[in-house]
């Protein structure tokens, strides 16, 4: 039998018996060229060579690296607000900017997941590793997807529906406190979906760096909670600021303020508008400061 036919008795008994001959002609050289049965192509799908999976996040059932870049010095700017193109150049409220090494995945989903379960999964992993949140958008508050894709990840395979995208800029925890994590999903108009990851690890202290107010309600409303284990003393002025911005954005919101500090925090956030009917002291122990939605 030869190389051929041998590959004709695996794939036949996948294919109705209409549908055989015409497979194994295009199935004869392993799927490398375009197929007509979506079962010949999933038997065929692999990794880029030499791509591996970041250590920080383990991959999703069923996915497909179709993009991987190792690691490598550079500059790094990432947006920490909608982004847009005036007169020629990318503009964003905010961002963070360092040198350091980059290295990054683009996973092709499976075609029963989609672009915000990828990404809900990874943020949550992240999360559970004590990683802080610095800026979280989606769909059509991100900006536009092809300036995403084309500008500032350089992969043309995350261009789609400005609707279907979502992108979150994280801190790892202590003592990787100098690594960012960069997370950017999208569903193209093929519905084909992507999570795409990236792990910048800075050759300097990146010092403070403060989310935005937008990116803490998003967080509150997703999760209905609030955790800033860092935030163990006095309230600070900035992180006041930020955090009465995020709860007057939401006037319907009702939370409840716990951390060792959690009577300073309830007495400066109705000091800076936060209606005091809206809040509720919580529990003394534990770390830093955490504030629970009521439902």
């Amino acid at each position: 039998m030869t190389a051929s036919l041998a590959i004709f008795y695996i794939f036949t008994p996948c294919l109705p018996a209409n549908e055989s001959t015409h497979a194994f002609i295009k199935c004869s050289r392993c799927c490398l060229v375009h197929v007509y049965v979506q079962r010949c192509a999933v038997l065929c799908a692999a990794d880029v060579p030499g791509s591996s999976d970041l250590q920080i996040l383990p991959r999703l059932a069923d996915t497909e690296i179709v993009d991987y870049r190792p690691a490598a010095e550079l500059e790094r700017v990432y947006p920490m607000g909608s982004i847009r193109k005036i007169s020629g150049q990318l503009r964003f409220d905010g961002q963070v900017s360092a040198r350091g090494n980059l290295t990054s995945v683009t996973y092709q989903l499976p075609a029963e997941r989609t672009s915000d379960d990828a990404f809900t999964a990874a943020r949550e992993t992240l999360q559970q590793q004590g990683a802080e949140l610095l800026f979280w958008c989606q769909a059509r508050d991100c900006g536009e997807s092809s300036l995403w894709a084309n500008e500032v990840f350089g992969n043309a395979k995350l261009y789609g529906a400005d609707d279907r995208q979502a992108y979150l800029l994280l801190r790892l925890a202590e003592p990787r406190s100098d690594t960012l994590v960069a997370l950017y999903s999208i569903t193209r108009g093929n519905r084909r979906a992507y999570l795409h990851v990236e792990q910048f690890a800075s050759s300097a202290p990146l010092g403070e760096l403060l989310p935005t107010s937008a990116t803490l309600l998003r967080q509150l409303r997703s999760t209905g909670k609030l955790e800033l284990p860092r935030l163990s003393g006095e309230p600070q002025d900035a992180w006041i600021t930020l955090v009465s911005r995020a709860l007057n954005q939401d006037s319907s919101l009702r939370a409840t303020v716990s951390g060792p500090s959690a009577g300073a925090w309830l007495d400066a956030l109705i000091a800076k508008g936060v209606r005091a009917a809206r809040l509720e002291a919580g529990v003394t122990e534990g770390k830093g400061l955490k504030i629970e939605v009521i439902r």
